[in-house]
């Protein structure tokens, strides 16, 4: 009995010294509280990684605190919530005995944001939120609106749409060329179907080229920031901290599909002209030199067998000249590096582009290079997609005999504005159907496409692709 109770006092007398030397050393200090809890404001205008230090004396109450509500307030009644509608159409082997079009229709519905840019209903937003649609709505201060695409530009991926109203709050403008790396930004946008959602973060690059616009002609300039933007914020707002718009969101680098801090926006200036654009000419207006650029790098320097033994590559190399184009004709040759466009420094292949996508067809520009080390010039004039220096309009042509409006492309001939007695639609057409073959012959022209179904009888057959892109046959009858 006595050993027993020796034991269980010694376990006691243990545990009593464990739980003492257990909450000495667990015991917060005042200097590891003031870490735990501190917070820092870092100011834009002298933000530098690389001299960051943390004080464990210091005081939160002496640190001035960053507040967005003033840019939301603004910016929040100027994004409205984008509804894409399409209709699917499945055809099968039966379709080629009976035409009549497709067996099967599905609706898709995804959504996107757009940005308010004036007062009587013109809204921007992104390309890719609205290409694939047959309908789209406009859901602004809980009403829909039936909106009209006047137009688009996948080299920049944005788009222009349309609604009946007016007096509505359009956002307003600032400058993407004042934005500084390290700046504050707020995102305004509809991610996950949730309305007017609004994230904070900074400017943590400019001039970004990432390699997603699929266009002939790309323009990749983007603002890179750290605010938050998941599937939905395409097309809302970036802006400033005093609620002017610095940028379109466009787009997220992730593995998953959602938010991981790369982000990236299309700069307001670059989008304020191709608005301009589009609501002037239904198109925009591309000025080309007649040649294409890569960066100026160790790599592309060592490529076209120029001087390697340098401390810095400024400048854009020129990679591709057209024959007879404008850049050949001022004398400019394959290697000659680029230094300056109008005077404007140009050190990367994206601001060379954003620099051209400010002019027009016809505008005359001067240009700074460099030709086996020594400075040179030369003057010339930009011209269109077509080689020449006019500006370039929009041509819809009215089929009123087929119920349709068609459009040229270089894909085909676009179909949209289709009403329901059209023989188009009876075939099965869906809306922004482009069409490229009829009975294996290619077409190019609205009028071939007219000429055809005004006169022909029997069994057909129709090549071409639906809004999302895809290839798509279908087999016809017209009795």
């Amino acid at each position: 009995m006595k050993n027993i109770i020796k034991i269980l006092a010694i376990g006691f007398i243990g545990g009593l010294a464990g739980a003492y030397t257990l909450q000495f050393f667990t015991k917060p200090t005042a200097e590891s509280d003031a870490l735990r809890f501190n917070t820092v404001a870092l100011d834009s205008a002298s933000f530098n990684p690389g001299n960051i230090s943390i004080s464990s004396h210091a005081s939160s109450s002496s640190l001035a605190p960053v507040d967005f509500s003033e840019a939301a307030t603004k910016t929040i009644p100027s994004v409205v919530y984008i509804n894409s509608i399409a209709k699917g159409i499945a055809y099968n082997s039966f379709d080629w005995f009976f035409g009549g079009g497709g067996s099967s229709t599905q609706t898709q519905v995804s959504s996107g944001s757009g940005v308010i840019f004036s007062t009587d209903g013109y809204i921007i937003t992104n390309n890719h939120v609205v290409e694939s649609a047959e309908r789209l709505e406009v859901v602004y201060n809980k009403r829909k609106y039936t909106a009209e695409v006047i137009g688009t530009d996948p080299s920049t991926d944005l788009a222009v749409l349309k609604i009946n109203e007016t007096n509505l709050p359009a956002i307003a403008i600032g400058s993407s060329k004042n934005l500084q790396v390290g700046e504050w930004v707020v995102a305004v946008g509809n991610p996950f179907s949730l309305s007017s959602t609004v994230t904070v973060g900074i400017v943590s690059a400019k001039g970004r080229r990432i390699g997603i616009l699929e266009d002939k002609f790309p323009i990749e300039s983007f603002i890179q920031t750290d605010a938050a933007i998941n599937p939905g914020n395409s097309g809302g707002a970036l802006v400033n901290k005093s609620g002017e718009l610095v940028g379109i969101n466009s787009a997220i680098l992730s593995r998953t599909g959602s938010y991981t801090g790369y982000a990236f926006a299309v700069p307001v200036d670059i989008a304020r002209k191709v608005f301009d654009d589009i609501v002037k000419y239904g198109i925009v207006q591309k000025a080309l030199l007649g040649g294409s650029v890569i960066e100026y790098n160790y790599e592309n320097a060592k490529k076209y067998d120029l001087n390697t033994n340098i401390k810095t590559y400024s400048g854009v190399l020129i990679e591709q000249l057209e024959r007879e184009g404008p850049a050949m004709q001022s004398g400019l040759k394959l290697g000659d590096i680029i230094v300056k466009l109008n005077g404007r420094d140009i050190n990367t292949q994206s601001e060379f582009e954003e620099e051209l996508s400010y002019h027009y067809p016809g505008d005359k520009i001067n240009i700074a290079f460099l030709r086996d080390g020594k400075p040179q010039t030369a003057t010339l004039i930009l011209v269109n997609q077509n080689g020449s220096a006019d500006l370039i309009k929009r041509e819809i042509k009215d089929a009123t005999t087929l119920g349709v409006q068609l459009e040229s492309t270089q894909y085909g001939v676009k179909v949209f504005k289709i009403n329901d007695k059209s023989p188009l639609k009876q075939i099965g057409i869906p809306e922004n159907f482009t069409i490229y073959e009829i009975n294996r012959v290619r077409v190019k022209k609205p009028e071939e496409v007219v000429e055809f179904f005004e006169k022909f009888k029997g069994r057909g057959y129709l090549l071409g692709f639906n809004s999302s892109k895809q290839r798509v046959e279908i087999p016809f009858v017209i009795r």
